[in-house]
């Protein structure tokens, strides 16, 4: 998934605010979930959804307004609650990392108690990794 750098993206130093990269995060998990046919918004009515748990980031170089940047993303360990994601963000024209990450996702109901994935969630998870 490609993220273009965009001014709002940056502190007063003109490099990406380093917060922001959760939000690339998030849109890339978001992205890669529902390209394997797993819409978060059809969980909340079925009672579950995924919050959260644990994020890790290392930032290896900087970005800057204008860049391009890609994120590679890939499942990381899928338990009876929980899965996760490792990241690699590269500038798309140089290919030079920018930033490792991994999420670690859990499963909860509507009562935000941890429950197992459901079963059609777990195929398509395993089935990506």
């Amino acid at each position: 998934m490609d993220i273009r750098i965009y001014y709002e993206d940056t502190d007063c130093g003109g490099v990406v605010y380093y917060a922001n990269y959760l939000r690339y995060f998030e849109r890339a998990r978001t992205e890669y979930l529902e390209t394997r046919g797993i819409f978060v918004k059809e969980c909340i009515p079925k009672g579950f959804f995924f919050v959260v748990a644990h994020q890790d980031i290392d930032y290896k170089a900087p970005a800057f307004y204008g860049d391009v940047l890609n994120i590679e993303i890939k499942v990381s360990g899928i338990s009876g609650a929980s899965f996760g994601f490792d990241y690699v963000v590269r500038n798309k024209k140089s290919n030079q990392i920018i930033a490792t990450a991994g999420t670690t996702l859990v499963c909860v109901n509507k009562d935000i108690q941890p429950m197992k994935i459901p079963q059609d969630i777990r195929e398509k998870l395993v089935a990506a990794g």
